[in-house]
C-alpha cells in the first residue's frame, strides 16, 4: 500500500498549479482505501502482484475519486470523509472539471500501458454506478422501492465497484477467464453486504451522539431497513410512514417517529440478518481458493466491510 500511494501521487500530477494544489489536497485526505486493497488482495489469490495490478488500483481510486468529486456537486455536499468537499473550497465548476481531470488521468493510464482489459471492466462498473443512481432518482420521486428493486440499484451504485476492484486484481494476476468472473461475482456480494451496512448506519445509534442520524430518512431515501418495515405493515401504517418521509422530513420529532417505527418492526434485524447471509456467501467463495496470507487477509477485509463503525 506504501508503495501503490507514491504510484498514485505520481499518476494525479499535474503542470498546472492549481490542479497540482487540488490533487494534494485529495491524496491528503484520503479515506481507508479498501477499494485498492481489493485489488491487491485478489491479485495475490488470483497469482501474484504486478506492476498492472499497481497501475489497475490506481485507475479504480482515479475513477472513483472522480464520482466522488462529482456526486459532491451533484448532491450540493460541502463535506466528504470529515473535510470541506472540492465545490465547498473551490466551487462547482473547478470540481467538475477536476472530475473529468481524474477520469481522463485513469484513461490514459490504463490506454499508456495497454491495460485495455482493465480499463474494459473499470468502464462496465463506471457505467453500471451511473444507471444505479439514476434508476434510483427514478425510484425514489415515487418511494416505490422494494426489496428487489433495492438490491438492484445497490448491485449497481456500489456493488459494482467493489466487483470491478475484484476482477482487476485478477485480470491483473493473469488469472483465466473463470477466475476473473468468479472474483467478480464475490466482489459483488461483498459491495452488497457494504452498502447494507452503510445503510444500517442511519438507524442505528451514533458513537458521537447517541443517537441515530435519520440522514436517509431526511433525504427520502428508501433503505432496506425501512423498506422491509413498510412490507410488514398496514395500509394505514404505510400510508402514515410514506407521509412523514415525504412531506415532514425535514421535522426531526417526525424522523425520530420513522427510526421508532424501522425499530418496532425489526427493520433492523431484518438487514442484519440479510447482511450476515452476503458475508458468509462471501467468505464461502473466497475459501474456495488455497489458503495463503492474501486469502486471509481478504478475509478479514470482509469481515472488516461489515464490523466497521464508520
Amino acid at each position: 500500500m506504501l508503495e501503490f500511494e507514491t504510484k498514485f501521487r505520481e499518476a494525479m500530477r499535474s503542470r498546472v498549479s492549481l490542479l497540482d494544489k487540488i490533487m494534494h489536497y485529495i491524496v491528503k485526505r484520503k479515506g481507508k482505501q479498501m477499494r485498492p486493497m481489493f485489488v491487491f488482495l485478489t491479485a495475490g489469490v488470483s497469482g501474484k502482484i504486478t506492476e498492472a495490478t499497481y497501475r489497475g488500483a490506481s485507475l479504480i481510486e482515479l475513477l472513483h475519486t472522480a464520482t466522488l468529486v462529482h456526486d459532491d456537486v451533484v448532491d450540493d455536499s460541502n463535506m466528504r470523509r470529515g473535510f470541506f468537499s472540492i465545490n465547498a473550497l473551490w466551487k462547482n465548476k473547478i470540481a467538475v472539471l477536476v472530475g473529468d481531470y481524474l477520469l481522463s488521468k485513469g484513461l490514459l493510464l490504463s490506454i499508456d500501458n495497454n491495460d485495455f482489459n482493465l480499463l474494459k471492466i473499470v468502464s462496465e462498473a463506471v457505467r453500471e454506478m451511473s444507471e444505479g443512481e439514476l434508476l434510483q432518482i427514478e425510484k425514489a420521486r415515487k418511494l416505490d422501492i422494494d426489496e428487489a428493486v433495492y438490491f438492484d440499484i445497490i448491485s449497481r451504485k456500489t456493488a459494482a465497484l467493489i466487483a470491478s476492484c475484484c476482477s482487476v486484481g485478477a485480470a491483473s494476476a493473469d488469472a483465466g477467464t473463470d477466475m476473473i468472473e468468479h472474483m467478480k461475482e464475490t466482489g459483488k456480494v461483498i459491495g452488497i453486504a457494504f452498502q447494507v451496512k452503510d445503510d444500517l448506519f442511519d438507524y442505528e445509534l451514533s458513537n458521537k451522539t447517541g443517537k441515530p442520524t435519520g440522514i436517509d430518512i431526511k433525504e427520502s431515501k428508501m433503505t432496506l431497513p425501512l423498506i422491509y418495515s413498510l412490507s410488514v405493515s398496514d395500509a394505514s401504517e404505510k400510508r402514515h410512514i410514506i407521509n412523514i418521509i415525504k412531506n415532514h422530513n425535514t421535522d426531526d420529532k417526525k424522523v425520530k417517529e420513522v427510526l421508532d417505527f424501522v425499530d418496532s418492526k425489526k427493520g433492523i434485524a431484518y438487514a442484519k440478518e440479510k447482511m450476515f447471509v452476503l458475508r458468509d456467501e462471501a467468505i464461502a467463495r473466497i475459501q474456495t481458493y488455497p489458503d495463503n496470507e492474501y486469502r486471509r487477509s481478504l478475509t478479514a477485509l470482509v469481515n472488516f466491510t461489515i464490523e466497521r463503525e464508520n
